[in-house]
């Protein structure tokens, strides 16, 4: 559950920073409908309209990697509102621990070469966990050109 309060100068507090979610999948409700998500689209930040008794459904990082990025994972992020707390709820899906992850194998050809590496599930969890949400950039170290974390 996250909860955002309202701030007397919410242009300058950010809720929770830009970042895309590392899970295959991100099912979120707004529950009391108050605006604050944000996904990047050229350039800039879009608000995403809650709609009553709906949920948003983020692609994350994982589903990019497994389909060689033919889906993209979502950057996002969280504002604060000047009258109203907001409140969420966010359950994530991701593959089981002891397996690994990677693109596809039906994915891949010699037309369209792996761009994720293959790696442990514990091994991109570590590493997930030791960097700070910064935009796309995890993902982005997860490329086969990138050699290290």
């Amino acid at each position: 559950m996250n909860y955002y309060p309202p701030s007397p100068q919410p242009e300058l507090v950010m809720g929770l920073c830009p970042h895309s979610d590392a899970a295959g999948l991100t099912i979120l409700l707004q529950v009391n409908e108050v605006e604050g998500l944000q996904i990047k689209k050229a350039g800039g930040w879009v608000p995403v309209v809650p709609l009553p008794n709906a949920f948003i459904i983020n692609v994350g990082d994982i589903l990019e990697i497994v389909t060689n990025g033919i889906y993209k994972s979502v950057e996002h992020r969280a504002t604060v509102n000047l009258h109203n707390e907001r409140l969420s709820i966010a359950t994530f899906l991701v593959p089981k621990l002891d397996g690994d992850m990677g693109p596809a194998p039906s994915l891949i050809t010699p037309e369209n070469p792996a761009i994720f590496r293959r790696i442990s599930m514990i091994d991109y969890l570590k590493a997930l966990f030791s960097r700070e949400l910064d935009g796309k950039s995890f993902i982005d170290a997860m490329r086969t050109q990138i050699e290290d974390f």
